[in-house]
């Protein structure tokens, strides 16, 4: 009888240390998937940020030209406004990503944009990096 028990008792405990074996793997598998996969999603973000940030300071260079050339161009709110936006932009932390008030200069950044191409009625909008278009049948 206790060969029988025994022999059931080994079943059960490889059972358990073949769960165990199975989870200490695939956890160590997870934690270097789950890095590499964290790497891709940071770069993404981070190419999505800059290049919004690019699109919102080329705008301002641009503004800023044409107040160069004829200061009488825009009313003073909007050349405020558009001072505005470049102080955000150098204010936006690029090199700390993990920084509280990068969501809030982004989205300060944002608005004052859409209060300049009201004012200026321009019809210009940030649509981001194109997205490869779906062709249905």
């Amino acid at each position: 009888m206790d060969s029988v028990e025994d022999f059931f008792e080994s079943s059960l405990s490889l059972e358990e240390t073949q769960k165990k074996k199975g989870y200490e793997e695939g956890y160590n598998h997870g934690l270097v998937a789950g890095k590499e996969e964290g790497r891709q999603v940071g770069l993404k973000h981070g190419f999505e940020v800059g290049e919004e940030l690019g699109f919102y300071r080329g705008c301002v260079d641009v503004w800023k030209s044409a107040i160069c050339v004829d200061p009488t161009r825009f009313s003073t709110r909007v050349q405020k406004g558009i001072g505005q936006m470049e102080e955000l932009i150098e204010k936006y932390p690029v090199m700390d990503p993990e920084n509280e008030t990068v969501q809030e200069i982004m989205e300060a950044l944002r608005l004052k944009f859409r209060v300049i191409r009201a004012a200026l009625s321009v019809k210009l909008e940030y649509d981001g990096y194109p997205k490869p278009k779906v062709i249905e049948f």
